[in-house]
């Protein structure tokens, strides 16, 4: 019997792979947080024998240096890769045996060069499933081209290298495989992903565009790259990270774990360089806030807002949470190589924010208020693109969160009134404009959803 478990980090929509047998045990893409593995494994007196990756991600940092070092298990790579330490690298159809199964490496390449699935193969010789990292995901297949620019290899290339992987390597598997992907909806490294994170390969034949036979080559290339998102600015500095190394999370956790009291931050605050990153709940950010802080709850998808908004890796950040959520906070950014944390403070309801530094609100009205009195000023609609042109106020305007401050042309005390799909996002938008001067926001709670609403 094969046991593998999938573990999900909803955040980052990312999977990572356990997989054991007969005392032996492999990782597939593990996350940077490692320990769950280890734990894993000893539990069942197991031993990890191999970490597998499927490529250099690029949208987290993956924990399989730490992993290696803890374990002393070696990481595999399929042919192309390049890391700057020890690996192995595999060739196309090469075995791995772990307990009384088998990893069969698939070259996968098009969303990247050394991309590559692995095929598990269980004691009776049947193929059981597979695990496509990047490749193909559920109802898509990772775009091409993302942070990574190849010398002489165009997204179009790249785009034909992937119709081939799909349509050679992985279609004529057997049928009831089951397809593990190394992603969900709501990844960055795709287009339109289902929310399914398992499927069997049959379906998928049935659903997935790039498997279902309706599309030529010169087809599915085009439809690919036809209005490719720009890539969020942090994923180059992810790969290099995957390709040349890192410090363990627990080393950047016992870094970053600092209190800081009110005379610290106060010597801090004269750093321009410095981000204020109020993590904690919209109410309580709208309510009262420290002058100029960036607002990004973590209990909305945190990490690739902090990576869209904030975009350098290295910048420092002093961290503001609710009380006991700081190492949540600082494992979270680490988790897509933000490690520059220099320390936290943490606020219950009796803590005075104006000890530390002058305060801020945000005037936020209801969808029914907003309906009423949005004749006097402009109105933001922050939402993606995509999520504007399938509905939105005909006398809204457009600036998606992560082009925000890229497109500040609006005049510093002009009214402005954002909304954008639940509350969240616009929030994020009203603490980048707040920072940059402007006065005169307005947040629309329960955004597009609850105007809709009232509209319909």
């Amino acid at each position: 019997m094969v046991l593998v478990e999938q573990i999900y980090t909803s955040c980052l929509s990312q999977a990572s792979y356990y997989i054991e047998s007969g005392g032996e045990a492999a990782v597939i893409d593990p996350s940077r947080e490692t320990n769950h593995f280890i734990e894993k494994a000893k539990k069942s007196n197991s031993e990890i024998k191999f970490i597998f990756q499927t490529h250099f991600h690029a949208d987290f940092v993956s924990g399989h240096l730490t992993l290696s070092r803890k374990t002393k298990s070696p990481i595999v790579y399929g042919p192309n890769a390049d890391p700057k330490y020890d690996a192995i690298i595999a060739s196309d159809g090469d075995i791995f045996e772990i307990g009384k199964i088998k990893i069969k490496v698939i070259h996968t390449p098009g969303h990247t060069l050394e991309s590559t699935s692995f095929l598990l193969i269980d004691k009776n010789n049947n193929q059981h499933s597979i695990f496509t990292g990047d490749t193909l995901f559920l109802g898509d297949v990772g775009i091409p081209d993302v942070a990574q620019r190849y010398k002489g290899v165009s997204k179009e290339d790249l785009a034909g290298l992937l119709y081939d992987s799909i349509n050679n390597k992985i279609k004529p598997l057997d049928d009831n495989i089951t397809v593990y992907p190394g992603h969900g909806a709501g990844s960055a490294c795709g287009k339109s992903m289902m929310k399914e994170t398992v499927d069997s390969l049959s379906n998928q034949k049935i659903v997935n565009y790039s498997l279902n036979g309706k599309l030529k080559k010169e087809e599915f290339v085009q439809e690919l790259t036809h209005n490719l998102p720009d890539p969020p600015a942090y994923f180059p500095s992810n790969v290099k990270l995957n390709q040349e190394g890192y410090s363990d999370l627990d080393q950047i956790i016992e870094k970053s774990l600092k209190k800081i009291d009110p005379l610290n931050f106060k010597e801090l605050i004269n750093d321009d360089s410095i981000v204020l990153l109020d993590t904690r709940k919209t109410d309580q950010f709208i309510k009262c806030h420290l002058k100029d802080s960036i607002y990004i709850g973590l209990d909305g998808r945190f990490a690739p807002w902090v990576g869209e908004v904030l975009k350098d890796i290295n910048t420092p950040i002093v961290i503001i949470c609710e009380l006991n959520r700081e190492k949540e906070a600082i494992t979270r950014l680490s988790r897509i190589g933000f490690d520059n944390c220099l320390g936290y403070i943490s606020f219950d309801n009796s803590t005075n924010l104006e000890l530390f530094h002058d305060t801020n609100s945000l005037d936020s009205i209801d969808p029914e208020i907003f309906i009423k009195n949005n004749s006097d000023s402009k109105i933001l609609d922050v939402r993606s693109k995509t999520e504007y042109n399938n509905g939105s106020l005909k006398n809204a305007i457009n600036i998606p969160l992560n082009k925000i401050d890229a497109d500040l042309s609006f005049s510093k005390d002009e009214k402005l009134q954002l909304f954008c799909a639940g509350g969240y996002r616009s929030v994020i938008a009203c603490s980048i404009l707040l920072k940059n001067g402007y006065s005169n926001l307005i947040n629309v709670e329960k955004g597009y959803s609850g105007i809709k609403k009232l509209i319909n």
